[in-house]
């Protein structure tokens, strides 16, 4: 049950299952409404800047439609020696990105943004995540996209779930990350907002 009710709606500007689940965690009433948004990368647009600005794009673009409420985006790109990893979408895909990345370091980059047109409110922040990945045999990369089939992941791993046991270390300051929407920093941008997270506002 939400903690509190709200001075005005929350938003999640997202499809993801799994920002919904963790935006959940902060015991919010809140929507989750699409985006309708080009994620093509620009050319020669760094992993870093292609996920800031998605997250800020998804957030205006939903707050357009909803200029009353308080709208937070989110997207994560992962970043291989400058080279942007978005969900892979197949099998194929998946298997040709766990090859890239075994044995390498890769850094998960999630930007969080939330827009209110009503009171101007703008702001936005990137959270990187840096994952070493063990290395990696046929067999290993085999049985795990048999088993979670990651496809609608950047990086094609899910480290809430086996991808665990794909990775050597993860270093982060906000844990939630890398799974796709980083809590710590949300909440500090939602109290910035206005919105009473554990019912005291900003």
């Amino acid at each position: 049950m939400p903690l509190t009710a709200l001075p005005r709606p929350l938003i999640l500007g997202s499809t993801s299952a799994y920002r919904r689940e963790l935006l959940q965690r902060l015991h919010l009433p809140f929507e989750a409404v699409p985006p309708e948004v080009d994620e093509t990368p620009r050319p020669h647009e760094l992993p870093a800047t292609l996920a800031l600005r998605l997250s800020l794009t998804k957030a205006h673009e939903v707050a357009a439609r909803h200029p009353e409420a308080v709208v937070i985006g989110s997207d994560q790109v992962a970043d291989l020696d400058g080279q942007p990893l978005g969900k892979p979408g197949t099998a194929e895909r998946a298997r040709a990105q766990l090859r890239q990345m075994s044995g390498r370091r890769v850094v998960f980059h999630t930007g969080v943004a939330v827009v209110c047109r009503a009171t101007g409110f703008e702001r936005a922040v990137l959270v990187p995540v840096t994952v070493r990945f063990r290395p990696l045999s046929e067999a290993e990369i085999a049985a795990y996209l048999s088993i979670e089939q990651p496809y609608d992941c950047a990086g094609s791993a899910k480290v809430e779930g086996l991808g665990i046991a794909l990775l050597q270390s993860v270093e982060s300051d906000d844990p939630t990350a890398l799974v796709g929407l980083p809590l710590i920093r949300t909440c500090e941008l939602l109290r910035a907002a206005g919105v009473p997270v554990l019912g005291s506002a900003a």
